[in-house]
């Protein structure tokens, strides 16, 4: 049952970081990219995670080795690396897209943007 369960977390983490590479494949510009990579790689990996922790978890009861506790602690440490440092990344990104001024491909301008522009011209 535990093998089951650790398959189904990685064939969820292979989903998971397919659907990361085909939107930096077909979506159209930096932003949507950017969201659609770093989404689906963040749960592809919590998924990646929860596999070795289930893993290290089930070995650790029946071997009683320290060193599965100490894979699932790193394991588990390395995801809130990634949890913290992937959001930081992209929203850098993002900004400096922006501040090159890289803009949206087929963005819509909301009124008030609108009422902004024509009050500076």
């Amino acid at each position: 049952m535990i093998e089951y369960m650790i398959y189904t977390f990685l064939a969820i983490n292979m989903i998971f970081n397919l659907l990361g590479s085909i939107s930096l494949h077909r979506f159209p510009d930096v932003y949507t990219r950017l969201h659609g990579a770093t989404k689906c790689t963040t749960f592809g990996t919590i998924f990646a995670v929860l596999a070795v922790v289930v893993h290290a978890l089930y070995q650790l009861r029946i071997t009683n080795d320290p060193k599965y506790l100490q894979m699932a602690l790193h394991s588990v440490v390395a995801l809130i690396a990634l949890l913290l440092t992937n959001p930081t990344g992209a929203h850098a990104i993002a900004k400096a897209a922006h501040l090159s001024g890289v803009k949206p491909v087929k963005a819509v301008i909301d009124a008030y943007e609108r009422k902004l522009e024509e009050g500076a011209q």
